[in-house]
């Protein structure tokens, strides 16, 4: 389809009586919700262990915090932010990531001035204009955690062991952990000017891209995607090659450290990240579950981002994590996460109506899941419902048991069935905890 034809498609949408979701987005519906509940409350409870507290950076920024954090080359700013100007004229950006905001934050609000480390985890949306397909959303969802205030390669990895205690209480495994250095200011110009001795006798056999983003800054050429330039690389530098003494000791400290806590990982020397900021250590955490689309969670540090923004020299280290994809992997392994009522109340009648609402309401206060019958349909219909909605427990009031003051009761995972009285209802055995 034609870009005109694509542009009239959309509008129909916007003059039909019929809306639907903009592509590359998506509804998330019952039962998924429940699995992202999940996800959501583990990470607040690991994350709370290692002292990170919450933080809500808003989801709009100035456009030049993310051109300027991601870097200028990168295919996020070129090509995948949702950009646009403000009734003041100025340019505002829905975020594509979650770090340049946090910062920007830590800086704003002198948090530098509190003891070190200051340590933070954030959830929500982000957007980047890309490609749908299996685990890539136009706005995706992230799960991230910055550290600031230590250097020291312990930090790296404590926050990488963070990641792995996290991935493995949610039941994730067989997933890679890899490592990779980029070095510093002193070491990443020696690399730098190897990758344009090695690249410029072949930039003819590059992308468009990979043609502009040489003259600028040539370790984006490491990231491209594209198959015949993946080709045309192999055999280049590896930046572990010209780490400095002090990057390759903070290196091989966080190996040393890793292997120490038998967190299994490989060295991927081609590993750059897509953004600019990154310094020394990255990390990435893949599948091969998902497709193409293999990261499930990657990170590493930025000690000069803070700087760069106007704060103190501030070292940092984070990560962020792709929820749809590890949703993706969790449906993939059979979790689905749906509760189900510990309780149904049927009823036949007006006044057997009201008696269940009274019932549903005392038990809703201790904490149980009660649905109350409400339209009267006939008690088959009721019972079909409270199977499909998988309810244990399943009371049924009727004239007869509002007459004799005992209702029928059937547990529709056992099989068994009885009679109660009303006033004896905290002392049934579900309800009461036996």
């Amino acid at each position: 389809m034609t870009q005109k034809g694509k542009e009239r498609e959309e509008a129909s949408l916007l003059v039909s009586d019929r809306f639907t979701a903009l592509k590359g987005v998506q509804d998330i519906l019952p039962p998924d919700i429940y699995i992202w509940q999940r996800i959501e409350s583990l990470s607040r409870d690991v994350f709370s262990v290692y002292g990170f507290q919450e933080i809500r950076p808003p989801i709009i920024e100035y456009t030049g915090l993310f051109s300027r954090s991601i870097g200028e080359t990168t295919d996020i700013v070129e090509k995948e932010m949702y950009t646009f100007s403000d009734r003041a004229g100025r340019s505002i950006t829905l975020r594509p990531e979650g770090t340049a905001s946090v910062v920007r934050a830590y800086i704003e609000h002198h948090l530098y001035n509190l003891p070190a480390p200051q340590k933070f985890f954030y959830s929500g949306p982000m957007f980047r204009y890309e490609r749908p397909q299996k685990g890539r959303f136009r706005q995706f969802h992230q799960i991230g955690v910055e550290a600031f205030g230590v250097a020291a390669p312990e930090m790296d990895a404590e926050v990488i062991s963070m990641l792995r205690i996290l991935l493995e209480r949610l039941g994730l495994k067989g997933l890679n952990f890899e490592i990779n250095s980029l070095g510093c200011d002193r070491c990443r110009p020696l690399y730098r000017r190897s990758l344009i001795d090695f690249f410029s006798g072949k930039m003819e056999h590059f992308c468009p891209d990979c043609k502009r983003r040489f003259e600028v800054n040539p370790l984006r050429l490491l990231d491209c995607k594209v198959e015949r330039c993946i080709e045309m690389r192999r055999g280049s530098p590896e930046i572990i090659d010209f780490l400095c003494d002090d990057c390759k000791r903070h290196f091989d400290e966080l190996l040393s450290l890793l292997n120490m806590m038998d967190i299994p990982f490989k060295i991927n020397p081609e590993m750059v990240r897509g953004l600019d900021y990154y310094t020394r250590t990255t990390f990435e955490v893949t599948t091969q579950e998902l497709g193409s689309q293999k990261a499930v969670a990657a990170g590493g540090r930025y000690d000069r981002l803070v700087e760069e923004f106007g704060g103190p020299m501030t070292p940092g280290i984070g990560f962020a994590i792709g929820m749809e994809r590890i949703v993706l992997l969790l449906k993939e392994k059979g979790e689905s996460g749906h509760p189900v009522p510990d309780l149904f109340i049927a009823t036949l009648g007006k006044e057997a109506i009201k008696r269940g609402l009274m019932i549903g309401e005392r038990l809703r206060k201790k904490g149980l899941w009660v649905e109350v019958n409400l339209d009267a349909p006939s008690l088959k219909s009721q019972l079909r419902k409270a199977d499909r909605l998988s309810s244990r427990i399943v009371f049924i009031i009727g004239e007869e048991e509002l007459a004799s003051g005992r209702l029928k009761w059937k547990d529709m995972k056992k099989g068994s069935q009885g009679e109660i009285a009303f006033t004896d209802l905290d002392n049934f055995p579900f309800l009461s905890g036996d």
